[in-house]
């Protein structure tokens, strides 16, 4: 049976600073998508390089804001409020979507499932060879229980009803990288919002992100993934955030 997909904006929100080596790669990736109700947002921090410039020869088409922000989260936190879709996307300026189907898929399964928040699945790519494959992120299907054995899905795959975001709060500040698990928290296993698992490739990302460079800041990541659940009046198991950063080892077990 056909599935007719529902009208649906959606807003892809792309914080970005000084990242003229990347975004081109990431808006192409958001024009040459087939799902033609499509905002979107670069939320910049006032650049120094050419990044704007870049963004528009690749194509982009959508607001601009370009001022001092407190951060990632902070320039997000800014994108979501402005946004006006009924969905809203994360997409990174050194992220860019697995192939032109993604927000299709997106949208088809919002639609079939009737579900607050929809995932999938990402793969690792090396930073300039970005068809070398180096992790491959398997989300698997969404039980609530699953964040006690340290699970989350990627933040890059997270698609999610602006509503949510309206009801119960953007990101915290100050939990550095734990803010997008913090939030995936808060609206999946405090609020019980409902998510369906789309079992495909949706983003690739270039590998090196910052909490996992070294040993000091993976102690400080763990640090903040407690704190995501102590600000949220929750009792993770004693086991919980050692998990966490284990379920990382498979991704390497790549297969190509």
């Amino acid at each position: 049976m056909a599935t007719k997909v529902l009208f649906m904006k959606v807003s892809i929100i792309t914080a970005c600073y000084n990242s003229a080596a990347t975004i081109g790669t990431t808006v192409q990736s958001v024009t040459a998508q087939q799902y033609p109700h499509i905002e979107h947002l670069l939320i910049d921090g006032l650049s120094t390089d050419d990044t704007l410039a870049v963004a528009a020869a690749a194509g982009h088409q959508g607001p601009v804001y370009s001022e001092k922000d407190k951060g990632i989260y902070d320039a997000m936190n800014k994108g979501i409020a402005r946004a006006t879709g009924d969905i809203i996307a994360i997409l990174n300026s050194d992220d860019f979507y697995a192939h032109p189907q993604v927000i299709s898929e997106v949208v088809a399964l919002f639609q079939q499932q009737q579900c607050d928040t929809v995932y999938g699945d990402l793969w690792y790519v090396h930073p300039l060879e970005t068809s070398k494959v180096l992790r491959k992120w398997h989300s698997g299907a969404y039980h609530r229980a699953q964040f006690l054995n340290g699970w989350m899905p990627p933040h890059p795959t997270f698609f999610v009803h602006k509503r949510l975001y309206e009801q119960w709060g953007h990101f915290h500040l100050g939990l550095g990288s734990a803010a997008d698990y913090e939030l995936m928290l808060r609206f999946l296993y405090k609020h019980g919002a409902s998510a369906a698992y789309l079992p495909n490739v949706l983003v690739h990302m270039r590998a090196g992100g910052a909490s996992n460079q070294s040993i000091a800041n993976r102690l400080a990541a763990n640090k903040n993934d407690r704190k995501a659940w102590a600000i949220n009046g929750l009792q993770p198991r004693f086991y919980t955030l050692f998990l966490k950063p284990l379920r990382k080892v498979t991704q390497f077990l790549v297969r190509h």
